[in-house]
């Protein structure tokens, strides 16, 4: 079998050509349509802190007051929420003109009761003292607890404040700390209302501290924008699946592993060994998907390795997926297989003990959480004796990046949270809209001889007056059926795109599906060996928060699945006939009817790097593949669950 490079090339070129490019963004005010989603998970749910200290009474500088600017709001953020997504309230400072214990829970947390939080918040009137601490503390109380050895069941505590703390004991970014490392499934955001100086300093650090974003809000509009963000992206977290199954750090006691999918977490700069016997023949397919809050803190080099071992300190293969950018995480999935070479004689050819190894490597300063991680392992048998596979197809050909693209009107769709509730789409055009710092997870079902290829094109947006800061980006990845990450480690597609607001696209695609391709070369060739469903992510860059005006921005997917579906991986298959009833249609159930916010049904043009630029862009690839490049050690869900929130 041929050697095997890591991947993560373009990856990391993505994040590259951000900083060889820049450019601003706007869209009309959409209020989000609530409806009914499938229930929270047991564990889950959000309080709400909202400072109603004597400050708040202030003017808001539109004529009303900044109180009367935040009812308005947790009014707009709760009619947003998913049906039943348990939602409480905590308010300071409203009791008493004086006291750092003036913290009261003026709507506990339970399943959504919309009109109840309305009036709670109406009640609020502004009095006393900014007892952050004590509140974040007492916040952490009233959050649900999650049952015992349970992953990624999250809790959100959104605290609202135009001030800093005034009692200074407890030393609120020290409990936000404290809070965060008491274990996974906590993280604190903040949004700052008309704050400035020590006050936004300090609520900026209650959100790293607390493994969360800060929004801010210089005004009424935009407290509204960032608490509906902020909301929405709490209740709309990844939707995990899997046996909960503990790594060790060494061999040594590694679980076993038989094929399924699994649950455990990783920490910063810290390895999990898990154990399987394999046979001689079979190829077996591994990935990790660690799935970290969104808009945490990373490093662009910050990465997820994943490598196959056996013997004493032997290495089959390994493979490197990187976030390649700094505005903040998003799920992040390596995958890697153990194919026997065709001759049968190499080392990783033997049947015996293997181990998989996952590997988080952070930079200083990067988010120091733990991270749900979910686990795969799929073993695929060879072919029966007698059967000539079709030979490999390594090449893009129809498929490329000048491939034709469906161009009629888009239908609207909502995509999902993860790998486990993607939303299945067909050929054709689908328009959705996506949070900053959310990814929407998609999956196309691809046939022996058939390709994916696809365009994302991000909308044209209204911008926040005023803004300055530097671009954000639109990204997307393409996993095979078995989750392995494709189009990131060859030329033909780039995965990430610079975004201001204003039009801008890329393209994504994989080779045709072979049996054969696991014997070829190249990190974008192996993992296409198997027909199914292939998954699509598309990831809107957290910094857009400080430009887009409207809470979500437009999407719209162009899919093409290119080539005749064969009937079976071998030389001579016959071909499939098309299902004509299915056309490009999904199930009006999963529909979201509604606005396009800014879109047309013309295709936007990509968005181009300079000459320069992509000059050096190739020769940073061809350097970074060859220092990467580890041969191996021989030498060579059938109904989609609807996404979370909406």
């Amino acid at each position: 079998m041929a050697r095997r490079p890591r991947r993560g090339v373009v990856a990391l070129l993505g994040g590259l050509a951000l900083a060889l490019t820049a450019p601003s963004l706007q869209a009309t005010a959409a209020t989000t349509a609530t409806s009914a989603s499938a229930p929270a998970a047991e564990g889950t749910g959000m309080v709400m802190v909202l400072d109603s200290s004597g400050s708040m009474a202030g003017k808001d500088g539109s004529g009303s007051t900044r109180i009367a600017a935040a009812r308005k709001a947790v009014g707009t953020v709760v009619d947003a929420l998913p049906d039943g997504y348990p939602t409480g309230l905590r308010v300071y400072g409203a009791d008493k003109p004086r006291g750092c214990d003036d913290s009261r829970l003026a709507q506990r947390v339970a399943a959504l009761d919309r009109a109840g939080l309305k009036r709670a918040v109406a009640r609020v009137e502004p009095k006393g003292d900014t007892p952050i601490g004590l509140s974040l503390r007492k916040a952490a109380a009233d959050l649900p607890r999650p049952s015992g050895g349970s992953i990624g069941k999250r809790t959100t505590i959104l605290l609202i404040s135009d001030g800093e703390d005034t009692c200074r004991t407890p030393p609120p970014c020290k409990v936000a700390a404290q809070l965060a490392a008491s274990g996974v499934d906590l993280h604190i955001d903040a949004i700052g209302f008309q704050v400035a100086g020590k006050a936004r300093a300090q609520l900026e650090c209650i959100a790293k501290a607390g493994n969360g974003q800060y929004y801010d809000a210089p005004d009424a509009r935009s407290l509204a924008r960032q608490l509906q963000r902020a909301g929405q992206l709490s209740a709309d977290g990844y939707r995990f699946k899997g046996k909960r199954l503990r790594g060790t750090a060494t061999r040594g006691g590694a679980p076993a592993m038989v094929p399924g999918q699994y649950l455990d977490s990783i920490g910063p700069n810290e390895e999990r060994y898990y154990a399987t016997d394999l046979d001689a023949t079979s190829t077996a397919n591994f990935s990790a998907t660690v799935v970290p809050q969104p808009g945490a803190a990373v490093d662009d080099l910050d990465a997820l390795h994943t490598r196959i071992a056996y013997g004493t300190d032997g290495v089959c293969q390994s493979t490197t997926e990187m976030f390649a950018q700094q505005e903040g995480a998003t799920p992040l999935t390596s995958g890697v297989s153990r194919v026997p070479a065709q001759s049968g004689t190499g080392v990783c050819d033997k049947a015996g003990r293997y181990w998989l190894v996952v590997e988080r490597k952070a930079a200083k300063g990067s988010d120091a959480a733990r991270w749900p991680m979910e686990l795969t392992f799929h073993v695929e048998h060879p072919l029966k004796k007698g059967v000539t596979p079709a030979q490999s197809e390594p090449e893009y050909g129809a498929g490329g990046k000048d491939a034709t693209l469906p161009t009629t009107a888009p239908k609207d769709v909502t995509g999902g949270t993860g790998f486990n509730d993607a939303r299945t789409l067909h050929q054709g055009v689908w328009r959705d809209k996506v949070l900053p710092a959310q990814t929407l997870w998609y999956k196309v079902p691809v046939g022996w001889g058939q390709q994916l290829r696809y365009d994302v094109e991000f909308a044209n947006e209204p911008t926040v007056r005023g803004y300055g800061a530097p671009t954000s980006f639109g990204g997307t990845q393409v996993y095979t059926p078995f989750r392995a990450p494709v189009g990131s480690g060859t030329t033909e597609f780039v995965p990430q795109v610079p975004y201001s607001g204003r039009p801008a696209s890329l393209s994504m695609g994989t080779v045709p599906v072979a049996w054969t391709n696991r014997y070829e070369g190249h990190p974008d060739v192996i993992p296409v060996h198997h027909k199914g469903d292939f998954y699509l992510a598309v990831t809107l860059g957290a910094q857009a928060s400080r430009i887009a005006e409207n809470p979500q921005i437009g999407v719209v997917l162009r899919i093409a699945v290119p080539g005749k579906e064969k009937s079976g991986p071998q030389a001579g298959a016959a071909v499939v006939a098309a299902d004509t009833s299915r056309g490009d249609s999904v199930s009006s159930a999963d529909e979201t009817p509604g606005g396009g916010g800014g879109w047309s049904t013309g295709r936007v043009a990509a968005v181009a790097v300079g000459g320069v630029g992509v000059l050096l862009l190739a020769g940073l690839a061809v350097a970074y593949g060859r220092a990467r490049r580890r041969p191996r050690a021989d030498g060579g869900n059938s109904d989609p669950m609807r996404g979370g929130s909406w």
